[in-house]
């Protein structure tokens, strides 16, 4: 292929690939999708609650036919010790039909039918190739990809970079900052255990095609993190998401951790006779809008994980959004820029600006001290205990003593836990101005 020249090269058919494939084919550009793996989606165990609505300006009605397993209708936040748990629960019943909020999927159901839509529209895909490196031309601008494949490398006048978190084409190109280091990652870790259909239905009080997501705190042990539950038809996911520095420094394994919160009283019950079909991990860019790269070189894009776009500390898991937003806004600022003849960073700042003006980076952006705030350990190893401490206390009947007040029992248990008042009002100020 090494005579083939296309107007841009999409490295990687995951979320973000084959929606910037997708944009530039539906443009009538001529576009190669590389995927690794035997078929888009093969090399991906990663299932979880995704959320397409960005989808509705590539896909018109997309969740007709996208391979959707539950529609999430039910949230719940649950703040655990090794004993209690607190949960707040929301459902609503307009998650249950068009716009629909989020839902759950096997990814890589999902990313193949999502590749299907790019080549449908006119991309071309080849799968089982494996980008080895940039072709650069003398002055150091990016002219197409080196591969393993016999007939060798491939020419294009642009390169879209979206080949997963900690991209050997973004390092290369250097793109990347120095300072990115084993704080800014975590180890997502999962199970998907099967269940039948209505023992799912009855145990998360759901029906049909109604889902739930359960988000949960304080559950990793000494390893800052936190936990997720999920449900598709007749399979539930049950996962942590851990600190790899944190998990660096101590011997207890992903496996032990899953376990432990399995056999907790609140989690029990759920995954009760249950089988495990799978056991996957994956490696998560944390640290949000502080470890985003420079996203664009010349003749070249990165986008989805490869540029950090992903929201999930611990307990808030947004990525495949920024993921098929980001792969779309890559493609209209290369379409943009193969118009123009200008595909250097300057020509392709356009990509950037898009993603400011929309919830990539303003959400990013906004959340930018949350991670920190999430995965600390004062919100992972002090709050926890101390918050189920205070609604016990409220709770519990302790006749014929008289029942304290809230400011009493608010007080002894910060007190309690050894948090400072100073300390406690910070936190409390990170999480109004990221969520306010």
């Amino acid at each position: 292929m090494s005579e083939t020249d296309f107007d841009v090269v999409v490295v990687g058919a995951g979320p973000a690939g084959s929606c910037a494939a997708l944009s530039l084919a539906k443009a009538g550009h001529s576009v190669l999708l590389v995927e690794r793996g035997p078929f888009a989606g093969s090399k991906n165990m990663y299932g979880g609650v995704v959320y397409p609505r960005i989808l509705d300006a590539l896909i018109p009605n997309w969740w007709e036919e996208a391979p959707i397993q539950r529609w999430v209708t039910r949230r719940q936040t649950m703040v655990m010790t090794p004993t209690q748990s607190l949960t707040i629960d929301y459902r609503s019943d307009t998650w249950a039909k068009p716009p629909y909020n989020g839902a759950t999927a096997y990814r890589p159901d999902f990313d193949f039918w999502l590749a299907g839509k790019a080549e449908a529209a006119g991309a071309q895909l080849i799968c089982s190739t494996t980008v080895t490196g940039l072709l650069r031309d003398g002055h150091g601008r990016t002219i197409g990809v080196r591969t393993d494949r016999p007939d060798g490398d491939i020419t294009a006048r642009l390169v879209i970079a979206c080949d997963g978190v900690n991209s050997f084409l973004a390092k290369e190109a250097g793109l990347y900052r120095r300072d990115v280091d084993a704080n800014s990652f975590t180890l997502g870790v999962k199970e998907t255990i099967a269940l039948p259909t209505d023992v799912i239905n009855e145990r998360f009080g759901v029906r049909g095609r109604e889902g739930a997501d359960i988000e949960i705190i304080g559950c990793t042990g000494d390893v800052n993190g936190g936990g997720f539950i999920y449900t598709n038809l007749d399979t539930i996911g049950v996962g942590v998401v851990l600190k790899l520095s944190k998990l660096g420094a101590q011997r207890q394994r992903p496996e032990e951790i899953i376990a432990n919160l399995k056999a907790h009283p609140s989690v029990a019950p759920l995954v009760e006779g249950g089988e495990v079909k799978e056991y996957s991990a994956h490696l998560i860019p944390e640290a949000g809008y502080d470890m985003i790269p420079t996203l664009a070189g010349d003749g070249l894009l990165i986008a989805g994980d490869a540029a950090g776009l992903c929201l999930a500390a611990g307990i808030w898991l947004e990525g495949v959004n920024f993921a098929l937003a980001s792969g779309m806004y890559a493609g209209d600022a290369a379409a943009d820029a193969l118009r123009s003849d200008d595909t250097s960073a300057a020509g392709l700042a356009g990509y950037r600006q898009r993603l400011e003006r929309t919830f990539v980076l303003k959400d990013h952006a906004k959340l930018r001290h949350i991670p920190h705030l999430v995965l600390g350990d004062r919100l992972q190893q002090e709050y926890p205990q101390m918050v189920a401490n205070i609604v016990e206390r409220m709770f519990r009947v302790d006749n014929p003593r008289p029942k304290p007040g809230i400011r009493r029992i608010l007080t002894q248990e910060r007190r309690h836990a050894g948090i400072r008042w100073r300390d406690l009002a910070k936190d409390t100020w990170t999480a109004m101005r990221g969520f306010g």
